[in-house]
């Protein structure tokens, strides 16, 4: 049987796996750790909103995983690199890469390498807060089309902001660049061999959903729009691109230098890149009605919506955009700045621990019942992505007393990234758009069950999990099939390749009761903080957490069963499944 690759860069590594396309089964895989900074990303201790990354590690981190992945795979029978017939790549996003006109990322450049500004400016690099809400500014009054379709509101997390901070932050590194290119177009046009950054095929996942992209405009903004951010802007969109494509388009095909360098077989095609969580979806099985939530360090959310369809423009998500994810359909992503970056920080940062202090916390946050800690805290550590869209806001927790623990604290940070959760499904669903279920991926998913139980009593959804360990990098695998001819479209690809384990955690009732009670409390907070209401008296709060920290005792569950029915809540409209 033929094979596939997937290749998955994600904030902290790049992993390759080797995929039958008959049924998903996977053969071998690789992670490689980024080399550079701290765990892979560099940062500025001046500034904590900066976060970039060296190209050259997402070169070195290609030849590594795909060959260890290769490698891994010729211990199966009757494996052969010579019958990998297509690779797909996923990478974080926005990450865009300053290049020159050879497409070699200026941080490769000696004169340049020490420049953060000419690094790949990471997703979560929000130094461009105040460019993001000029944007938005000067779109709400001359362009409203264009931020309408983003959830009105241009974050610092995208393209534009991004490479506009730079020509202001460091105009020489502007100068010097060519062109800039998302990390998930580039690393596709690295293996085709493109060495001209306008020749680069982009994907509209990329373009769409960050750049502003849309055919209904004629693609990227107009350069009358950019001159009103700089002129230089609107000079630099002719070295950009035209077109943006969808997955039915290849990036390019394999050429000889890359094949020879990965041990594969020139000329066989390069799926169009995606970023991961959309690849992420489709190694989930994504269709309409399910929600995929990919668990990372940060979260992301997304589903879609046929385009015979009409569907209207959502408030505070990060786009709708047609083929994002799958040709012929609306993709809508939306997510969260930090959740797995919150866990890390309070266990490792705060708590200095290590992989048996997490489990003894994760152990201790168990036992509590819901409210039992009388804590409430706001997800926004580092900022919030959806609905707020607002890098200048930060985490905060209510309810400490002189005996609070470490495990109480922990427990309320999950909760808190729950509570953002149910904010995205409920203002998603708000605009009706259906979600009749759930598929989570990621290793949190799999390797938390209490964040897992503590995500279906919020939100009360079940939650499944993704057969696949590696579903970012199985969507790339999935999409280079369909190319490579061997299923006819993504609907057959995805029946055969995809599955989800034999897990689900549902909604438990009395669970679902507190929780109400405390989301009403984080909505409150939530609206103050988050500018949506400046009148919230929030001088009961407080008295309410202990009320509800007195009541709570820890229920016994020991009748609850995976096949109890979940127990339907009136005020939020989803059915479960």
């Amino acid at each position: 049987m033929p094979y596939t690759l997937g290749i998955d860069y994600g904030s902290n590594s790049v992993r390759a796996i080797v995929v039958d396309v008959a049924d998903g089964f996977e053969l071998g895989s690789c992670v490689f750790d980024y080399p550079s900074g701290q765990q892979g990303i560099l940062l500025d201790p001046q500034d904590h909103h900066l976060a970039r990354q060296h190209p050259g590690d997402y070169l070195l981190g290609l030849e590594k995983s795909v060959r260890g992945a290769i490698e891994n795979a010729s211990n199966v029978a009757g494996f052969s690199a010579d019958k990998i017939i297509g690779i797909g790549v996923d990478t974080t996003g926005s990450s865009p890469i300053p290049v020159d006109e050879n497409n070699i990322p200026l941080a490769l450049n000696e004169s340049w390498s020490k420049y953060l500004a000419a690094q790949c400016w990471l997703w979560k690099d929000h130094t461009s807060h105040q460019e993001a809400a000029t944007i938005t500014a000067l779109a709400k009054e001359h362009r409203p089309d264009y931020i309408a379709k983003c959830g009105n509101t241009y974050s610092s997390e995208w393209f534009w902001s991004k490479i506009w901070h730079c020509l202001n932050s460091s105009p020489d590194v502007f100068d010097a660049a060519f062109s800039w290119v998302e990390l998930c177009d580039f690393i596709p046009s690295v293996l085709a061999g493109v060495n001209d950054p306008r020749e680069i095929k982009r994907g509209i996942c990329a373009a769409g959903h960050k750049a502003l992209y849309s055919d209904q405009w004629g693609g990227l903004p107009d350069k009358e729009f950019l001159s009103m951010l700089d002129p230089a802007l609107s000079e630099l969109r002719d070295r950009l691109y035209e077109t943006a494509y969808d997955a039915t388009e290849a990036a390019g095909t394999l050429c000889d230098k890359w094949a020879n360098q990965l041990g594969l077989t020139a000329g066989i095609p390069i799926a169009i890149g995606e970023f991961d969580v959309h690849y992420g979806a489709i190694g989930c099985g994504i269709d309409e009605g399910t929600l995929v939530k990919v668990i990372g360090t940060s979260t992301c959310d997304c589903v879609v919506v046929h385009e015979s369809k009409s569907i209207a423009d959502i408030p505070g998500i990060c786009g709708i955009v047609p083929g994002a994810i799958l040709p012929d359909y609306y993709g809508i992503e939306a997510g969260q700045s930090a959740v797995g970056d919150i866990f890390k920080w309070w266990v490792e940062g705060v708590c200095g621990g290590d992989a048996a202090l997490h489990a003894r916390l994760s152990l201790e946050a168990e036992s509590l019942a819901p409210g039992q800690s009388g804590l409430l805290a706001l997800d926004w550590n580092n900022g919030n992505r959806t609905t707020l869209v607002d890098p200048m806001l930060s985490g905060l927790m209510l309810g400490q007393t002189l005996h609070t623990t470490r495990a109480e604290i922990y427990r309320s940070l999950i909760e808190a990234t729950a509570f953002g959760a149910r904010t995205i499904i409920e203002r998603i669903a708000e605009y009706g758009v259906p979600i009749d279920r759930v598929v989570c991926a990621g290793g949190i998913a799999e390797k938390n069950p209490l964040l897992m139980q503590i995500y279906a009593d919020i939100t009360g959804c079940t939650m499944l999990v993704a057969g696949s360990s590696q579903a970012c990098a199985l969507g790339g695998a999935i999409s280079a099939a369909v190319l490579a001819g061997e299923h006819p479209n993504f609907r057959t690809a995805q029946d055969s390749m995809t599955s989800l384990k034999d897990v689900s955690y549902r909604p438990i009732a009395a669970n679902q009761i507190i929780y109400d009670q405390l989301f009403t409390l984080y909505r409150q907070i939530h609206d103050s903080f988050g500018g949506v209401r400046h009148s919230v008296d929030l001088s009961d709060v407080m008295k309410e957490l202990i009320q509800i920290k007195t009541l709570s005792q820890k229920p016994d569950h020991s009748s609850d069963t995976d096949t109890q029915p979940t127990e339907a809540r009136p005020h939020v409209e989803l059915v479960r499944s």
